[in-house]
């Protein structure tokens, strides 16, 4: 069967490998019908796993897949039936795991596609209880961008931020992956959403989705405006995933009591901090890494419901590697997916 694989850094091919055994106990085996890329296959892609692993190693972190048979123990799920599954091979009996909160799991053995196989392959076998149905009417595309963006906004914007009716948010780099899904979930929600891009035909884009104001941050000072924008009164949430370039400028855009939220740093890992202006501003700043299993049903759920991901582009399996190197230039604007 066809596999996309990485060999080394940067040396991804297109290979023919042996099919997987019968599924085992708790297992189902999934005939993957498509894959999402995130900012996680690019990491993985340039080297950056931050943990020892295997090559060759399959790729891919996010995907939809059919399930072609169970494991005789397996009744939660039946071949035929459409999943999201979860690629973070969690213990699913610590306290964590236990209380809903997977991400925070004690005992991870490792993520599929960056430290162990990943879903970039016809076939392959996962535990069923980390599978999620998919509602039916729900494209695969769509569904193929829930596991890893898609719920990775629902826990940042709900479970962390708290978004509320009403309030109004910023959400930087609104013509990613997350981002996009950021201001269609907020504009669902009946919230204000400001945001900034890099490109006019971003700023154009943008719009059309719904955002209520879009900067260039090529061209003007973000928080500069944002703070002509609110009067001054700062915005409620900062959906930050940029990191060092845009830190600061996230705190000075912030109300008293506001809440900044972060689940990224692809421009640089590092900032600093005003203790004082943390304080005395009552900031509220949360780390948000992936997401629980539960947020996956809700995405799908809010996808079902007509708040749909922005498909950038569909690619073949075989040219996977545009899609990377479209990522990681940032010429992008929404998902981008890869059929097999």
């Amino acid at each position: 069967m066809r596999a996309l694989q990485l060999f080394a850094d940067r040396d991804l091919r297109l290979t023919d490998i042996p099919p997987p055994p019968p599924p085992g106990p708790g297992e189902v085996q999934l005939a993957v019908r498509a894959i999402g890329l995130n900012h996680i296959d690019v990491w993985g892609w340039r080297g950056m796993a931050f943990a020892k692993r295997a090559f060759p190693l399959a790729t891919g972190a996010e995907c939809v897949a059919e399930v072609a048979a169970v494991a005789p123990d397996v009744v939660t799920l039946r071949p035929g039936d459409r999943v999201v599954p979860y690629a973070a091979l969690v213990c699913g009996t610590c306290r964590f795991c236990l209380r809903g909160e997977e991400n925070l799991c004690t005992d991870v053995r490792g993520v599929r596609g960056f430290h162990v196989d990943g879903f970039a392959q016809e076939h392959t076998n996962h535990p069923a209880r980390l599978c999620v149905k998919v509602p039916s009417g729900v494209a695969d595309t769509d569904a193929a961008s829930v596991a890893v963006a898609y719920a990775t906004v629902e826990h940042m914007l709900f479970d962390n931020a708290r978004l509320e009716p009403g309030e109004t948010i910023l959400v930087h780099a609104g013509g990613s992956s997350i981002g996009t899904i950021a201001i269609r979930v907020a504009k669902a929600l009946g919230c204000t959403v400001i945001t900034t891009v890099g490109t006019a035909a971003k700023m154009t884009a943008a719009r059309a989705l719904g955002a209520d104001h879009v900067i260039n941050y090529r061209e003007d000072r973000f928080e500069g405006i944002v703070r002509k924008l609110t009067a001054k009164r700062g915005v409620d949430v900062v959906f930050e995933h940029v990191g060092a370039d845009t830190w600061q400028g996230s705190l000075l855009c912030l109300r008293r009591g506001g809440r900044l939220v972060t689940c990224g740093a692809t421009s640089g890992p590092t900032g600093s901090i005003n203790l004082m202006q943390l304080f005395q501003q009552q900031y509220r700043i949360i780390g948000s890494f992936g997401a629980p299993l539960s947020a996956t049903g809700r995405a799908l759920a809010r996808i079902a419901s007509g708040v749909r991901p922005v498909i950038d582009s569909v690619h073949s399996l075989e040219a996977a590697q545009d899609g990377l190197a479209r990522l990681e230039t940032r010429d992008v604007f929404g998902k981008i997916v890869v059929t097999l």
